[in-house]
């Protein structure tokens, strides 16, 4: 996916059901304190919650799918298709500042304010690229867009968190993962649809104003029941400005250096080395001690969710150009390659959620990993004309297996893990490592692309233009898919140091 991601983000299911007090805190009727836990996630005093934030991660689903669809033709016709990359990646620098800033927000004023603040600056970045006159100014858009999807992203694990008890948690998280299953196979033929008759632009400006009616159901639940510091009576904590200035600085390297990707001269090797010098502290500053060498617990998950996530993501974003230039397919056929994965993300969700897979949820991981990169590793094989197209689709949906596997253990392991005032902060370090791990593939993918070629691939159909000619770069799109295989491959080794070392 290329947007939220709340099937990365919040599509968990806690395997270890019980009866327990909520682990990650609340206020006023607080989960685990009232009825809250009686009645299910349906219950009356639950109700209007779940159906309204699981209503807004099913309209930020649909768009994410739906984008993946129109973007080769948005490329195009802005005369973009070298900064393809880009278009993807801004979203996700802006996002890790958004990230931070929604984790400190939270924990100390509650998850509303970054929740509507982050609603309404997603759906101006969408405006702001379906209204573009340039590729610069849509990639702008996205930048806007992806600021908004931090805030929202790690609000919504807070809500959770502190909403639902322990034991309805995997009810809702199971909600907000098969809520990414019918936008999965309707987004890309609906996107689709639209983008060969009526243009792209309308893919980006139909979705805001159908995510207020959701949030409008779900704001005064979340006002009631997870406003404020987990401790009302507490002294509110002042504003973390180091983490503020190490999340701007983060955001700033890593455009800086995508931006010195998609420039492939000798000069930019300058603002390349400043980007790496704002990130790199930044980086260190932000995530667990011990995450760059996977230390065991806490800093492996985080660093596992950003290998895994990055990867995916990178691989995923060129496989509808791949389809459209390489192969000829149209833009609705080629997001529907992509459309099974919906379902089996989903699937690979539900199953780890099971609690009696609860003491194999390492190898469920390493098992998820070792699928996703025979997954991105068959991709490119399409290039070769006698291989059928379907076989993208096939392989995708068992890589999206291996990620519900991974991306929902990874919010598991974190949320269980987190002390009840660090959860938005832990989250926003979860988010970090996802969305900083999709700028870093996606600059290097975007490169390779780049470098072989890949800027001049040409279209069919629908996507070229009349009397066009293709050209065809299949290894500008192997220097995606076969490097991205082997950083999900290292994922595998990661997954096996979740959990602490036990003494003897």
């Amino acid at each position: 996916m290329t947007a939220l991601e709340p099937r990365d983000a919040a599509g968990t299911g806690d395997a270890a059901v019980k009866e327990a007090p909520d682990g990650l805190g609340g206020t006023g009727t607080a989960a685990g304190t009232d009825d809250a836990g009686t009645g299910g996630v349906l219950g009356s005093s639950l109700r209007a919650l779940s159906v309204g934030i699981v209503s807004v991660v099913l309209l930020i689903a649909f768009e994410a799918t739906a984008v993946g669809t129109a973007m080769p033709v948005a490329a195009r016709e802005l005369d973009g298709v070298p900064l393809y990359a880009f278009a993807f990646s801004a979203y996700f620098t802006t996002s890790l500042f958004g990230m931070v800033l929604s984790g400190q927000w939270a924990d100390r004023r509650g998850p509303l304010g970054p929740l509507t603040t982050g609603i309404a600056a997603f759906g101006v970045g969408l405006l702001l690229s379906g209204t573009a006159a340039t590729m610069w100014w849509f990639i702008a858009g996205r930048a806007v867009q992806g600021l908004g999807g931090g805030l929202v992203i790690v609000a919504l694990y807070v809500v959770v968190g502190r909403a639902y008890p322990e034991h309805l948690r995997p009810t809702i998280m199971a909600a907000f993962a098969a809520s990414w299953v019918i936008p999965s196979v309707v987004g890309p033929l609906a996107a689709g649809t639209v983008t060969e008759h009526l243009g792209w632009r309308w893919v980006f400006v139909g979705i805001p104003v159908l995510v207020v009616v959701p949030l409008a159901l779900a704001a005064p639940a979340i006002r009631r029941r997870a406003s404020g510091p987990v401790d009302p009576e507490a002294p509110v904590p002042a504003l973390d400005r180091r983490r503020i200035r190490l999340a701007f600085g983060i955001s700033l390297g890593a455009g800086v250096l995508q931006y010195a990707a998609q420039d492939l001269r000798w000069l930019s090797l300058a603002p390349a080395a400043a980007g790496a010098a704002l990130l790199v502290p930044a980086a260190l500053g932000l995530l667990p001690r011990g995450t760059f060498r996977s230390a065991r617990g806490l800093p492996s998950v985080v660093l596992l969710r950003g290998v895994a996530a990055g990867s995916f993501i990178a691989a995923e974003s060129f496989v509808p150009l791949m389809l459209v230039t390489q192969r000829g397919l149209s833009p609705t056929l080629a997001g529907l390659s992509l459309a099974v994965g919906g379902a089996t993300w989903a699937l690979g969700s539900f199953v780890q959620s099971r609690p009696r897979l609860e003491p194999y949820r390492e190898r469920l991981t390493v098992a998820g990993m070792v699928l996703v990169a025979a997954a991105i590793a068959a991709a490119p094989s399409v290039l070769l004309p006698s291989v059928p197209v379907w076989v993208v689709g096939v392989a995708w949906g068992w890589g999206c297996f291996g990620m519900g596997l991974v991306i929902s253990s990874t919010s598991v392991l974190l949320l269980k893990l987190s002390a009840p005032a660090e959860a938005g902060t832990n989250s926003a370090a979860l988010q970090i490592s996802d969305g900083l791990s999709n700028v870093l593939l996606l600059a290097a993918g975007g490169a390779a692309f780049a470098a072989l070629g890949g800027g001049a691939a040409g279209g069919h159909g629908a996507v070229a233009a009349a009397g066009a000619e293709s050209v065809a770069h299949p290894a500008a799109f192997a220097a995606v898919f076969l490097p991205m295989a082997a950083v999900a491959l290292l994922g595998a080794w990661v997954a096996t140091r979740l959990h602490e070392r036990r003494p003897a």
